[in-house]
């Protein structure tokens, strides 16, 4: 049981705690103060009682805002729940309705996952008009790292690195399929590993060099022939519409641009490897009835991704 009569908490005054969840969301003096209702003197003085409070800066100022301190965003993994259980005890309201709340969600995750799940994601908010969803690039390396500095809600990548701070949940299983124009190039499917091996091929890797698919045939002897490369495999389709050349790319996107470019998406002409895809967030928000109601969401998106349940 806390203590209420400690003379630190005491004088602390509760609201500065909604100031700095505002800031936390906002971004910005000014969005806080329009959501509080609040002129941007209020808030700006509540932010100088919250610095002496917890002394620290907490936020910067920035060309388009305010950024959080480390210390702003430790503290806020603590104060986001802690205001959401008082809501729910002043309120008479455990739970987050979506209907009527005012809130945006950011999602970390690759291109590949967010040609995925994003339009599923839009389509099953289109009718929530203050619920907002944002994405930033990200993999399975960084999300971790993402999640602990605050700057995404939710991540979502293939066996995620992670720590004991976090929590994953398995979404669905892909593998790897080939795509091509069959205007530009007339290939015959099943495709065979000679025709993969005459024709160019776009690679698409971070570092820009290599790909798992190099990998798997330098232990045969083989090499492909690789005419550019990019870091974004929606980049590399798009230059399928007028390129004559072969793409290998996650599964679950190759469907949505084969059905988007009017390309051709087969298997592979070598044994590739499966994986899995989860999601990821901090252990903090497991039982925060906002971020409950996003795995949620998340979990109906995932439901119609997976190769699989798409031909259910």
């Amino acid at each position: 049981m806390i203590d209420i009569y400690d003379s630190e908490f005491r004088k602390a005054d509760l609201n500065l705690l909604v100031v700095f969840a505002a800031l936390m969301r906002e971004g910005s003096v000014t969005r806080a103060a329009a959501a509080l209702h609040l002129s941007q003197g209020a808030v700006s003085a509540a932010l100088g009682r919250l610095r002496r409070l917890f002394d620290d800066e907490l936020f910067t100022r920035t060309r388009t805002g305010v950024e959080p301190t480390r210390r702003a965003v430790e503290l806020a993994r603590s104060i986001e729940p802690a205001l959401g259980l008082i809501q729910g005890a002043v309120t008479g309201r455990d739970h987050f309705d979506a209907a009527t709340a005012r809130h945006v969600f950011t999602l970390g995750m690759s291109d590949d996952l967010e040609a995925a799940l994003l339009p599923r994601l839009l389509a099953a908010t289109t009718d929530l008009p203050g619920i907002r969803i944002a994405v930033r690039q990200a993999n399975r390396n960084t999300v971790a790292d993402m999640l602990d500095h605050g700057e995404i809600d939710l991540g979502i990548a293939a066996a995620p690195a992670h720590g004991p701070d976090h929590r994953t949940r398995e979404m669905f299983a892909s593998g790897y399929s080939c795509l091509f124009n069959p205007r530009l190039l007339p290939l015959a499917t099943p495709l065979s590993l000679d025709d993969y091996l005459a024709h160019p091929h776009l690679l698409v890797s971070y570092d820009g060099r290599r790909g798992i698919v190099d990998d798997l045939l330098e232990v045969r002897g083989l090499t492909r022939q690789v005419i550019a490369s990019t870091t974004h495999f929606a980049g590399a389709a798009l230059q399928l519409t007028t390129l004559p050349a072969l793409i290998t790319l996650p599964t679950h996107a190759a469907t949505v641009y084969a059905d988007a470019l009017d390309l051709t998406a087969v298997e592979p002409p070598l044994p590739m490897p499966q994986y899995t895809v989860s999601a990821i967030w901090h252990t903090t928000v497991t039982d925060d009835p906002a971020h409950t109601w996003l795995r949620h969401l998340v979990s109906e998106a995932e439901r119609l991704t997976s190769p699989a349940r798409r031909n259910e």
